[in-house]
This record gives structure tokens, sequence and C-alpha cells, in this order.
């Protein structure tokens, strides 16, 4: 046989072995952060395969490129067992829905089963406020039913687990009003500076698994003169596309508030509201013009959007806030990757046709 014939016949064995359909796929849900070595199904039975022959089959999980293998086959008895920590927030954020895809590969013959591991939320994270304490001045002329936006708080857990009721710790003047996510301070009886020059009061966030756990902060009240009027945004929602390969220094967006009041207390800065401390290193905000600009280089393919919260808040302590919503825009910055799973076998010249 000629070195093209057989070359072409090499080629026509592995192209049969590469796009050769799997058997069948298998999906498994299970909580996170179960510990190594522990069960999740039993994926030799799952695929009606004969736990005797597996050492033969020589099971294995393999991943694309440099995606991480989270599991592990037991060539025993066939289970499907936890190989590596599995943080369902530190893999897919505040995403309704958690999949990791992962192949088992089969050897005599040669088979590629798709495994996909629904990976559920426990209830391992508690609410988190973005400041251990918040502070209001308020003038003492405010009347009863004045309104004061706080920042809601943040949980890194999902659905029942996320924060899911605030109370306020009883008091003289204030009481809690929550619409979705918007919480208020409201002033239920007027202040007295003469009495009361400072009031400090607990605010705290509750979540809804099972332990509940809770995040709590501090609202401390200053009593002053008159400041009238908070900041308001001109966009409730500002949005924003950005290349990802975009360059540092890159102006993003620019949100604006006005304040009615004059002097200090019209006078408005910037900042962030509660972001991750990862947003913090792609993205930064001039505290007095309220510019975004990109600070470090932002990638598509691990990143498609961002979301931030903005506060602008006067010179005596109103604030109010806005959402800041950047698509990042997928660039050709990529050469494309094949990987091949296939095995060596030796095939002899005089193998006769059908043979697999």
């Amino acid at each position: 046989m000629d070195v093209k014939m057989n070359a072409l016949f090499l080629w026509s064995c592995f192209s049969a072995v590469l796009f050769q359909n799997a058997h069948g796929d298998v999906s498994y849900s299970f909580p996170e952060e179960m510990k190594r070595g522990s069960v999740i199904g039993n994926v030799a039975k799952d695929l009606g395969l004969q736990t005797g022959a597996l050492t033969n089959r020589r099971p294995r999980i393999d991943t694309d490129g440099p995606e991480k293998r989270y599991c592990d086959v037991n060539l025993n008895n066939g289970e499907l067992i936890v190989a590596d920590r599995i943080d369902r927030e530190g893999l897919c954020g505040e995403k309704a829905s958690c999949i990791l895809k992962q192949e088992l590969v089969l050897e005599n013959p040669l088979e590629l089963h798709r495994v996909s591991l629904h990976i559920q939320d426990i209830n391992d994270n508690a609410p988190q406020f973005n400041e251990k304490i918040v502070s209001l001045e308020i003038h003492e002329l405010a009347v009863r039913g004045a309104r004061f936006v706080l920042e809601e708080a943040h949980d890194a857990d999902v659905g029942q687990n996320a924060v899911q009721q605030y109370s306020l710790e009883r008091n003289d003047h204030f009481i809690l009003a929550v619409d979705r996510n918007k919480i208020e301070l409201v002033l239920d009886k007027e202040l007295d500076r003469e009495k009361h020059k400072e009031i400090n009061v607990l605010l705290t966030a509750l979540d809804g698994g099972s332990p509940q756990r809770s995040g709590t902060v501090v609202i401390h009240v200053s009593v002053l003169d008159a400041n009238d009027n908070a900041p308001v945004f001109s966009q409730e929602v500002y949005k924003a596309s950005l290349p990802e390969d975009s360059p540092l220094d890159t102006l993003v967006v620019t949100v604006s508030a006005a304040d009615a009041d004059e002097g200090l207390n019209g006078d408005v800065t910037y900042d962030f509201g509660h972001v991750s401390d990862d947003v913090k290193k792609v993205f930064q905000i001039d505290h007095t013009n309220g510019q975004i600009k990109l600070i470090s280089a932002i990638d598509f393919e691990t990143v498609t959007s961002y979301d931030l919260r903005i506060k602008a808040k006067d010179g005596l302590g109103l604030s109010t806030y806005t959402k800041v919503t950047i698509d990042v825009i997928d660039v050709n910055d990529n050469i494309p990757v094949i990987n091949v799973k296939s095995l060596t076998t030796p095939i002899p010249e005089d193998t006769s046709p059908g043979t697999e």
C-alpha cells in the first residue's frame, strides 16, 4: 500500500471516529460545595454500561481546552464523583441557571457522551450592604412622610436564597418602606434638633434560605439645616457598549445628576454603589463629573456584560441611584481551536473492510 493510499485510509478512519455521535447524554442536578469524593450519580448505570467491563473501556472525564475538570469516574463501580470544589457563585454569578458541560470518553470502541452538571444554589452567602454605616443629614424642618433612598443589600446567592426582606430597628422617628428593590427611610415623626442632634438605627436584610442569613448596616442621621432636594439622574438606566479590544482610559459613559438646591446642598458627587471588587478593577468613576472609564482589559469570552450601580450624593448627604449596563462587543481576537478526542490503535494493512 503506497504512502498516499495509506494516508487517505488513516484519514477516513480518523474522520469516522471524530464525527461518531454520542450514544446518549446524561445530566445530573446536585448542590454546590459538595466535598471532594462525593457521589453525583452512577454514570455507568445511567448509560447502560457493564461495570465489569469499565477497566477495559477506560472511562475518563475530559474537557475542552483550558476548562477545569470538576468530576471523575470511579473505575470500580462507575460512580461519577466530585473532583474539585464547585462554587456556583464563582462559576455562574447571578445567573438563574448554572450548568457545567463535561465529556465522558470511553475506549474500545471510542464513544463520547455529554455530561451536564446542573449546579443548585445553597444558602452559603449572607446579605451584605456596601457600607457599614450609612450617613444621612436631614433638616429638623423635614415634614412627616419625607423619604430618603437607601441602597439595597446584595446577596451572591440566587432565588429564595437571595435577599427577601428588610427590617428596621424600632425607633421614635423613622419607619421603612420597601418596594421591590427600592428601599426608603420614611420620616414618621418630626425631628427636634434640640433633643436629638444625631440618631442611629439598625437596618437588617434577611434572605429566604435555611438556615436564614442576615446582614446589617447602621443608619446614622445627623439633624441639620434645610436640604430640600435629592439629586436626580438624567436617566433611570444608562446603556453603553464597548469593544473588547478597547484601550485603557477609554471613556465608556458619563452619568449626570442635577440637584435643585443651591450652594453646598446642590453640589453633586458620584461614586459606585454596591458593585463587586472585580468591577472596580475594570472601571473607575470620576467623582466630580461622573465619567466612567476603562482601567483594565476586558474579554468578551470571559464577561459579556457589566451592570454597575451608581450613586449621586449632594453636599449634605441626600443621595439617589441609577443603573449602568455595559455590553462587551466581541471582536475577532481568537483563532479557531480543534479539540480532538482519539486513541491510537495500529491497523494492519490487510484489515478486512467493515472492521471497527
